[in-house]
């Protein structure tokens, strides 16, 4: 059988190849295990890692945006109502208050009254301020007016309270930006100042960008959904707090002393 011209090829394996068209011939399975091996490298080379972190993270603008942030917040607040903002902030996991158990304390006191007395419910152990100080005026013969007054001017203090612990992480977020936008300035002042050197550019707009950036993630992901959080607790409790004055009201006219004619009519 005479050799083969190189290059040339049978009828048969002419016919086979036709047959094939378009389609991938398969991979040999050495192939096909680095194919499949293929997703997990890929997977694993896509997540963020602290190299790919690294670009976005300048000292120059963190000391801008967040030192400057920081110190037009002290400047522009009460040291008091600092005070309250950074407690307030141990207060946002806690759940919301809840009226109910607090109306149905103070329907047991009700009870305890009209059983033994009013003047038995100083010994009475309260939790909630707010109850407490209530009872103690109703022990002492407040009326119901003095009642609701005291309970009134009680849930406005902490309302202006929590405004207040609120405003300040709101005016935070204010500051933020502006911030943000003077390490901008900063950063162009010390690329242009740099323009003789293109090595020492890119440190410069790193600082012009990065401080913008800061800017807006401490306004919009920190101190504006924390004063957002604070208020709608605030107003929450307000509403909650509300519904406490009825019952101690109804209880303190109950300690009143009854006239005669009254004590008649009521028999």
């Amino acid at each position: 059988m005479g050799k083969r011209p190189e290059g040339a090829l049978y009828a048969d394996e002419e016919e086979s190849l036709a047959s094939l068209g378009t389609h991938p011939l398969p991979l040999p399975e050495g192939r096909e295990g680095e194919k499949i091996a293929l997703g997990p490298r890929l997977a694993k080379t896509s997540r963020m890692t602290p190299d790919a972190l690294a670009p976005f993270i300048d000292p120059a603008a963190i000391v801008i945006v967040a030192g400057g942030t920081l110190a037009a917040t002290i400047l522009r607040t009460p040291f008091r109502d600092l005070a309250r903002g950074v407690a307030a902030l141990a207060t946002l996991p806690r759940r919301q208050l809840d009226a109910a158990p607090l109306i149905d304390q103070v329907a047991a006191l009700g009870r305890i009254a009209r059983r033994h007395g009013v003047h038995t419910l100083d010994r009475s152990v309260i939790a909630d301020a707010d109850v407490a100080a209530a009872i103690a005026e109703i022990v002492d013969g407040a009326r119901p007016t003095d009642v609701t007054r005291l309970l009134d001017e009680r849930r406005r203090a902490r309302i202006l309270r929590h405004a207040a612990a609120a405003d300040m992480w709101a005016g935070m977020a204010e500051v933020a930006p502006a911030m943000g936008m003077v390490g901008t300035l900063v950063g162009l002042v010390k690329m242009f100042l740099a323009m003789t050197d293109p090595a020492a550019i890119g440190a410069g707009m790193a600082v012009a960008l990065l401080a913008t950036l800061y800017g807006a993630l401490i306004a919009n992901l920190v101190a504006m959904p924390i004063a957002v959080r604070l208020r709608r607790r605030a107003r929450a409790e307000a509403e909650q707090r509300l519904r406490l004055v009825a019952p101690l009201a109804e209880l303190a006219d109950y300690g009143q002393p009854r006239s005669p004619v009254m004590s008649v009519v009521a028999a």
